[in-house]
């Protein structure tokens, strides 16, 4: 029933919830785990200069940092994982990915909110995730 599942991560402690499901989910059904990690093109762009480039940087290296938690988890769980850091808004990369890479589930916490959203209330990336995408989404608090 799923053969790929999503486990969008921003590094957050709230992923480690949402991971436990989907690599139970995973497991059940002998799928393999794709782990995304978006860099933010909002806060990317809204520095300048060597400043931008810095950003992104950091950026890129905590998307690394996060995707290669879900990874070790999925191959100690003897899952085949793959990797992913895009670049953009998280949720419009989520559904993207979500529908270019054939997955199944998405499988996410409600709680992870970049600073951004937290300061503009733009409401939650997983809200505009399940409402977008063409795939079940499973929302783990």
């Amino acid at each position: 029933m799923y053969d790929d599942i999503l486990v969008p991560t921003d590094g957050s402690e709230a992923v480690d919830r949402a991971l436990e499901h989907a690599l139970r989910l995973a497991s059940d059904h002998d799928a393999t785990v794709h782990a995304l990690y978006v860099v933010d093109r909002r806060i990317a762009t809204a520095n300048s200069g060597d400043l931008h480039d810095e950003v992104v940087a950091d950026l890129e290296a905590q998307g690394d940092e996060a995707v290669g938690v879900v990874a070790d988890a999925a191959s100690e769980a003897g899952l085949d994982v793959e990797t992913h850091v895009a670049h953009g808004t998280p949720d419009t990369e989520i559904v993207a990915y979500a529908d270019e890479a054939g997955i199944d589930v998405i499988v996410m916490s409600p709680e992870g909110k970049s600073p951004r959203e937290r300061i503009r209330s733009l409401g939650s990336v997983s809200d505009r995730v399940a409402d977008d995408a063409s795939v079940p989404v499973f929302l783990i608090k």
